[in-house]
């Protein structure tokens, strides 16, 4: 299995972009590339700037269907649990798992088991291939069923964690809090990473990278500014990241 989990501080951080980033960069060096957002929400105001909505931009950096990469999508602007909620539906975990299993289907592996033990023996088996990009929705503790987070979604597919966080005022105890929840449940986390980082950041941002660093015991890595949606701009912000060695830590590990 290679492949990273993005999450964030909290929502509308830069999970997408550098998502998006690390698919065009990878895609660029060769790499087979597959990503899977298990759910999308907010599409009543998502798609109306520049960007398009998060699944349409996954899915045009890894070269695959936006339906595929987000199987379940919703209009309001709620955390996942209560948009289903809202639409009429509910969401079961274990076909969000199943999900991504079916988003690097390519790689030839079998279907999984029926039934609750799909969460567990989801683990450690999905992509055998390639390389797989999930990003998550929000932050670490959003609900994505009732009784099941963001988090014990990553727990299940046993992916190391990519955490997107601001570079500006706030950061540090929002990073902080999100690296201790990571930890609590013994997820494997590769980095922060600052975004969008400036060409001349201030004081502020940089004692905030040196903090997270230091407070979190953590790799912290930056973003720079993505102006828009085009290929070629993600894939020269994300080559700037150390995703080969995140992959090959991964791995091996």
């Amino acid at each position: 299995m290679r492949g990273l989990f993005v999450t964030g501080t909290d929502t509308s951080v830069g999970k997408t972009v550098l998502s998006g980033a690390l698919l065009a960069a990878m895609k660029a060096e060769g790499e087979s590339v597959r990503a899977y957002k298990p759910v999308v929400t907010g599409l009543d105001e998502q798609g109306q700037g520049a960007w398009p909505p998060d699944h349409q931009l996954l899915a045009a950096a890894a070269g695959m269907a936006p339906e595929v990469v987000a199987p379940l999508r919703y209009g309001p602007a709620a955390s996942p649990h209560l948009a289903a909620a809202l639409a009429g539906e509910s969401i079961d975990p274990a076909s969000l798992v199943a999900g991504a299993a079916t988003a690097v289907a390519w790689s030839g592996s079998s279907a999984a088991p029926a039934g609750e033990d799909r969460l567990t023996s989801q683990r450690g088996e999905v992509g055998r291939s390639g390389a797989l990009i999930v990003e998550g929705v929000g932050g670490l503790l959003t609900p994505l069923a009732e009784e099941f987070t963001v988090r014990d979604f990553a727990v299940a597919l046993g992916l190391p964690i990519l955490i997107a966080a601001r570079p500006g005022l706030g950061t540090v105890n929002h990073t902080l809090l999100t690296l201790q929840a990571a930890r609590v449940a013994e997820l494997d986390v590769c980095a922060v990473v600052l975004t969008p980082w400036p060409e001349h950041p201030s004081r502020l941002q940089r004692s905030n990278r040196e903090t997270i660093a230091r407070l979190g015991a953590v790799e912290a890595e930056t973003l720079s500014f993505v102006r828009g949606p085009d290929p070629g701009g993600l894939a020269r912000a994300g080559a700037a990241l150390p995703w080969r060695r995140w992959l090959e830590q991964e791995r091996v590990g």
